[in-house]
């Protein structure tokens, strides 16, 4: 994208995590004039440059094109991850909503599309070796988070297919991060009654460690810098995977806890989690935990050298700020992102 002369970016699901990381990003370069910030409620945190309108994917009156005439990229980041219990609400908006997306860039020619896909678009892959952006993008078929975004992965194949003039860019990040985003992210996958407080080490005597539990994360502000620098590298095409290392696991966790980690059968785990899901006391379903549990590990080589793009920080540290953000309550001035200290 030609920046010379400034641009418009749309942005969508841009008052979530990713979202307002981005909004905020776009705001502060200078080749970047005006910024759309699209998102089921307005906010009042309003960045320079930004302007809102509250659209729903979800719905079919959802009027797209008139947001999208004149842009020069769309940031595609809206996703539902709840009602849980119900994948075709879900499905609704992040399978449904996402084509809306897609065919109102390609009828109101806007030449950039960024689209947020994830690591759970991944199938099954090895823990002890990175894998590169060609492993298979099958997902893990039970989960729906996982199923939504292959579904989409294969979706963008046949767009890029009929729609060559676009230069579509598809981010697969690992687990992102912030710490204004942890009450948002206690509540979408811990529920609203888990007390944030709670994660101290002195009220932790051990830690389960689950065989297979070893992921990765990214701080959600090195993520966004990803999406600006896509926005703007004419070149920059396809997928890129996005993490910091070091890979997470339960002797990392326990050591950032200054507590032991014990062995827990996944069985065993995975049987709590199932039964807390089926009496709707946790959100995140025993499918996802199955699907964490088989993610590979991304090699982030072709986003250091085609987008220049390195993250400021490890993934310990990311832990850390998140781990604070729970203890503390905190979030930002938009609704999905609202500090909420559970007690």
């Amino acid at each position: 994208m030609n920046s010379s002369a400034g641009s418009k970016v749309v942005v969508t699901g841009a008052t979530g995590n990713v979202g307002t990381s981005v909004v905020g990003l776009l705001s502060e370069d200078p080749g970047i004039t005006s910024i759309c910030g699209l998102a089921r409620r307005t906010p009042e945190w309003s960045p320079p440059g930004t302007e809102w309108a509250a659209v729903d994917l979800a719905s079919e009156q959802a009027n797209l094109t008139e947001r999208f005439e004149g842009a020069d990229a769309v940031v595609h980041l809206a996703w539902a991850f709840q009602p849980t219990h119900d994948p075709a609400a879900t499905w609704r908006t992040n399978v449904l909503g996402s084509i809306r997306v897609f065919e109102a860039v390609a009828a109101t020619g806007v030449p950039v599309l960024v689209h947020a896909s994830s690591a759970g678009a991944y199938s099954p892959g090895p823990k002890d070796r990175k894998v590169d952006e060609s492993w298979p993008t099958h997902g893990w078929p039970a989960a729906a988070y996982c199923r939504e975004k292959a579904y989409l992965e294969r979706t963008l194949d046949v767009f890029e297919r009929d729609h060559p003039e676009v230069r579509v860019v598809r981010m697969r990040p690992a687990f992102l991060f912030k710490r204004e985003s942890a009450s948002e992210q206690r509540r979408i996958f811990g529920g609203r009654f888990l007390p944030g407080p709670l994660v101290r080490p002195e009220l932790l005597p051990f830690l389960p460690d689950v065989p297979g539990l070893r992921v990765q994360a990214l701080h959600t502000d090195d993520a966004a810098e990803a999406y600006r620098l896509a926005v703007h590298a004419d070149s920059a095409r396809g997928p890129f995977n996005l993490a910091a290392d070091p890979p997470l696991d339960a002797g990392v966790l326990a050591e950032l806890l200054g507590t032991r980690p014990v062995r827990l059968p996944q069985t065993a785990a995975r049987s709590a989690i199932a039964a807390a899901w089926g009496l709707h006391l946790l959100p995140a379903s025993p499918h996802l935990f199955d699907a964490v549990l088989h993610l590979p590990l991304l090699g982030c080589a072709r986003a250091h050298d085609e987008l220049g793009w390195h993250p400021r920080r490890t993934a310990t540290e990311v832990l850390q700020e998140f781990l604070d953000g729970l203890r503390t309550g905190a979030g930002m001035d938009t609704e999905p992102m609202r500090g909420r200290k559970a007690g």
